[in-house]
């Protein structure tokens, strides 16, 4: 009896480990068609500037067979987005040191084990005095190994090729990140929308938690706003990178303008991503056991919610910021309502505090949207008849 009751159940087990496979496999496939998507052009960008590079080191300096010109365009472009510009220019001139440095010692010293040692410590320490940054002097050292491996005793004297190749490859880099441009307002979009979503998805979860008296929930909902802090340097390297190359590529010039309103509203936006975190924070201190909060206190967090899921459509859409800031005063004036209907709780420090944070949230939101830290301040104050620190 046991086995025929058990083969069923072997068979429903091979039946769920069949749709767990193929489900993890749709979600695999999906996963990498959307990375694709995302970076097709840079894979474009670095095959054409490889292909590029090796035909000019060729047709400028006669070679049969380039060898660093494509290696230090596709290094250039394999930077972060975010990385390139000053980096680029940086990698291409350790490589080109690194290279001319070796190119002298090894012909001088020698191939072996100290002296591969001499010659890197040695192109690292001009490329450090030169002021290359950190990538730049690592890739001295790569050059110079390179150098180290592939040279051979026939070659005498100083041969600027192999540095003049790792210019022309640097440079093509730059050109072709310049020609064939990512789109830097997809970019800086791409970095913000996870950034309001998690927050927006915080802010809900803390207002569900104190309706229903779950401190567990809510210390859920405060771990996972910790973690939002990381896409705020996302978003700042977005932004800045976004603006390198609308400013240096001529077809992208025209998403400068956009550009700054995300550049006016970074440090903002990092105030209400700390808002988001620190209201969590004061809002496990409410919650008391078998007691839920005031209806009123989880609607002004979900007015903040809203708030914040129209500050990200006002930044993506360059619209209008009336909503934006209509939503935030709203919801200060219930958190303030709230305080003046439940006298008790307006003797409560942990419900002040939270309070006191949804309208210094209100005023980093309305700031965001372009308002100055005065305006902001009598703007709440006229609404809710209160200040806040902002």
């Amino acid at each position: 009896m046991m086995q025929e009751i058990s083969s069923p159940l072997r068979g429903i087990a091979l039946t769920l480990e069949k749709v767990e496979f193929f489900a993890r496999l749709r979600n695999r496939l999906l996963s990498g068609g959307l990375r694709l998507r995302g970076g097709w052009l840079q894979i474009l960008q670095t095959a054409v500037a490889a292909c590029v590079a090796w035909f000019l080191a060729v047709l400028l300096l006669g070679l049969d067979l380039p060898t660093f010109a494509p290696i230090a365009a596709v290094i250039s472009l394999g930077l972060a987005v975010s990385e390139r510009g000053q980096r680029a220019v940086e990698l291409t001139v350790g490589v080109a040191f690194g290279i001319l440095i070796a190119d002298f010692l090894v012909s001088i010293l020698g191939v072996g084990a100290v002296q591969a040692g001499i010659v890197v410590a040695l192109a690292m320490t001009v490329a450090a005095f030169l002021g290359s940054q950190e990538i730049g002097v690592k890739e001295a050292a790569i050059s110079a190994m390179i150098i180290m491996i592939t040279f051979r005793s026939s070659e005498a004297g100083l041969p600027l090729d192999r540095f003049l190749e790792a210019l022309i490859g640097g440079g093509t880099a730059l050109l072709i990140n310049a020609l064939l441009p990512v789109n830097p307002e997809r970019m800086v979009s791409e970095a913000a929308h996870p950034l309001f979503e998690e927050s927006v998805n915080v802010l809900r979860e803390v207002a569900d938690a104190l309706d229903g008296g779950d401190a567990q929930r809510l210390r859920d909902a405060y771990l996972k706003a910790q973690e939002i802090d990381a896409r705020v340097s996302g978003l700042k390297e977005a932004v800045v990178a976004g603006h390198e190359t609308a400013r240096l590529a001529p077809s992208r010039r025209r998403s400068l303008g956009h550009l700054e309103l995300y550049a006016a509203a970074a440090d903002q936006i990092d105030l209400t991503v700390r808002d988001v975190r620190a209201l969590a924070r004061a809002a496990l201190a409410v919650v008391q056991p078998g007691s839920s909060a005031p209806e009123r206190l989880s609607r002004a967090i979900r007015g903040l919610a809203r708030a914040t899921e129209s500050l990200g459509v006002y930044l993506e859409t360059s619209g209008a910021p009336e909503d934006t800031r209509t939503f935030a005063l709203e919801a200060a004036r219930e958190a303030t309502v709230m305080l003046e209907e439940y006298e008790d709780l307006a003797r409560n420090l942990a419900v002040n505090a939270v309070v006191d944070q949804i309208h210094s949230s209100a005023v980093d939101i309305l700031r965001s949207t372009g308002m100055d830290r005065g305006a902001a301040l009598q703007t709440q104050w006229e609404v809710t008849g209160r200040t806040s620190a902002g």
